[in-house]
């Protein structure tokens, strides 16, 4: 088995990048948030297998990253509470591995009412192992 975290590949698209040619900070929230959902996938079978709220979001950044960069995120369970997980991401920039951003993410699972409830035994185990060596390629790059 690898060691290596959940990957997500996406390559920056032009709209996503602002008038200095570089990634709008807020596409890096949806970035995160797209690598959080084939992380689910990954872990559950389906995005929707757990209902989650975000309730918290911080994103660190180092570099930019610019129209056609393919970018590699590493996604990783860091806690997993009674309600709630807390997941980090390194957003690499694909080939040079450069540490371009991190973020922080905490989730809360709730029923299909919205209110808050405990996390299952079973999600636990899945959330705690990960999904190592899971690479999913929205880029088109040999990995």
């Amino acid at each position: 088995m690898t060691s290596e975290p959940f990957r997500y590949l996406l390559r920056v698209r032009y709209g996503e990048c602002d008038a200095q040619g570089i990634v709008y900070n807020a596409r890096w929230a949806d970035y995160v948030d797209i690598a959080a959902s084939e992380f689910t996938r990954a872990l559950f079978g389906s995005i929707t297998a757990m209902d989650l709220k975000l309730v918290k979001l911080a994103i660190e950044w180092r570099a930019s990253a610019r129209f056609d960069d393919v970018l590699e995120l590493r996604v990783s369970t860091l806690r997993v509470g009674t309600t709630s997980f807390e997941t980090t991401t390194e957003l690499r920039r694909f080939g040079d591995h450069a540490l371009l951003a991190t973020a922080t993410t905490i989730y809360v699972a709730v029923d299909a009412a919205g209110v808050k409830r405990a996390i299952a035994s079973d999600e636990r185990a899945k959330l705690e192992a990960g999904a190592l060596g899971v690479v999913v390629d929205h880029a088109g790059m040999p990995t």
